[in-house]
């Protein structure tokens, strides 16, 4: 029995989630999989995986084992192709990010690069919490705003605004506002974030708004303000082709919030993987430009009413 017996198959759990499905992606029985799982515990003295009929997970020192040996598996791989003289990316990528920015934006990269390297296997996760990337075994993170964990790389991509906006007709009916505070007198369009937010004198302030539309998708709550329901505070990239169109008009303008940045992250490694360079590359060229354009009325036609 080799000492790399059973890590193919943890580090498989980790990311398909249960025995069958490793089975599935390494191409082996399940009860080769159970009896390699079964192997690693007993060579290592540690419980690794939780088991219960309906579902497993990895104990603390199960993703530990499976983290590292997910590096030690994609640098042999890695080393191998080099051997053979196979330039292409294999492996698994796993990517996390927000779900706004990745239906609309991260998600048609990724397939690009997939479909650029069909030995690359690619898993997109979309999720709004922040994900432990080191513990949950994920290669790259897409984030917002500061950032501040050490044991992970970040690399910028470009910027995300927060533009407060409404239509023409609206503001022809009800006025525009010149203040922060004059929105108590506006129907507020509210979405996923219970706070706006906005920079006066030089510092961040927020304005919590009310109103009578609320709904946590961004096309969603734009739509609503080309409607002419209300004002609207949303990312740009919602609302670009809308501006750009006349169909809405920015307020409030002078206390617009700092442009947030927006990362891709990956843990710290002396040697990282190029699919997560190669990847990484791909986002810097591609989703700056991607999102000053906005999005298009294809990609969320409800935001375009006909009447």
């Amino acid at each position: 029995m080799s000492d790399w017996t059973g890590l193919e198959e943890l580090v498989a759990i980790a990311e398909n989630g249960t025995f069958a499905a490793a089975a599935r992606k390494l191409r082996r029985s399940t009860s080769h999989v159970s009896r390699a799982i079964a192997q690693l515990e007993h060579r290592t003295g540690a419980t690794l995986l939780h088991r219960t009929t309906r579902q497993v997970s990895l104990t603390a020192a199960g993703r530990e084992l499976s983290e590292r040996g997910r590096r030690i598996i994609d640098e042999r791989d890695a080393a191998l192709a080099v051997a053979s003289g196979d330039t292409g990316l294999r492996g698994s990528l796993r990517i996390t990010c927000p779900v706004a920015l990745g239906e609309y934006f991260i998600a048609p990269l990724a397939l690009r690069h997939a479909m650029a390297n069909p030995s690359l296997d690619v898993t997109l996760d979309f999720s709004n919490r922040v994900v432990d990337i080191v513990a949950e075994g994920f290669d790259v993170a897409i984030r917002t705003g500061p950032q501040g964990d050490l044991r992970l790389a970040a690399h910028r991509l470009g910027g995300r605004n927060l533009v407060t906006c409404a239509a023409p007709e609206y503001l022809a009916r009800r006025g525009r506002p010149q203040e922060i505070e004059d929105l108590d007198a506006h129907d507020c369009l509210v979405g996923s974030a219970e706070v706006w937010h906005f920079r006066r004198n030089r510092a961040e302030t927020t304005y919590q708004p009310q109103g009578r539309w609320r709904c946590n998708n961004g096309p969603a709550v734009t739509a609503a303000a080309v409607a002419g329901l209300g004002i609207c505070q949303v990312p740009d990239f919602y609302a670009a082709q809308a501006l750009a169109q006349g169909r809405l008009e920015p307020v409030l303008n002078p206390f617009r919030a700092t442009e947030e940045a927006v990362w891709a992250m990956h843990p710290r490694r002396r040697l990282v993987p190029r699919k997560v360079t190669d990847f990484i590359a791909l986002l810097a060229a591609e989703l700056p430009v991607a999102m000053a354009r906005g999005l298009t009325p294809a990609d969320h036609p409800a935001a375009c009413p006909s009447a």
